[in-house]
């Protein structure tokens, strides 16, 4: 719990708590979460101040940085990447803007994913399907195999792999992202 004043998030902090970020958090549970954590902050505030039992410290001026807006283009998925880096930025731009990449001339977004175990078969591309089953669709990215989860096309809902694949059509061989143009 900060202390108002005339800066952007500069004032004294009164209370702080930290909360890990669990392995498959996402930004929207993230957001549940530490919403929760600080209504329940305010009101153990509220209680300490109306006692006296606040003290104020001044937050430390280094390692501070502005997050600026995000904008759709970041969510553009690179499959060059490794598949950890795609796998946290799917759970980072979920709910918004939604990590995205476009195959069969459709922008597909990615609401879930998986990294593989499975080693990358000898001359796979990044962003080529290399399977797919009502488990997921199975990608390749620039160290290994990511699976997508849930998908949602354009004008339609998130669904689950399973769901997804019987409304639209996805086979190995087919590639996601800018090796599309390539193929």
């Amino acid at each position: 719990i900060m202390q108002m004043d005339a800066g952007l998030d500069t004032g004294d902090m009164l209370l702080v708590e930290k909360i890990a970020i669990a392995p498959a958090d996402t930004t929207a549970s993230l957001h549940d979460r530490l919403a929760a954590l600080g209504g329940r902050l305010m009101v153990e505030a509220l209680e300490l101040a109306a006692c006296g039992g606040l003290t104020p410290i001044k937050q430390p001026a280094e390692g501070i940085s502005y997050a600026h807006k995000i904008d759709k283009h970041e969510a553009a998925i690179d499959w060059t990447q490794g598949v950890a880096a795609i796998e946290r930025r799917v759970r980072a731009f979920n709910p918004f803007p939604a990590a995205a990449s476009p195959v069969a001339g459709e922008m597909l977004k990615v609401w879930a994913a998986t990294a593989l175990p499975a080693p990358l078969p000898a001359g796979a591309q990044p962003g080529e399907v290399l399977a797919v089953s009502d488990l997921g669709v199975d990608v390749a990215a620039g160290d290994g195999i990511l699976r997508l989860t849930r998908l949602q096309k354009p004008g339609g809902k998130p669904l689950d792999a399973a769901q997804f694949l019987h409304g639209f059509a996805l086979a190995p061989g087919m590639y996601f992202g800018a090796a599309e143009a390539a193929a």
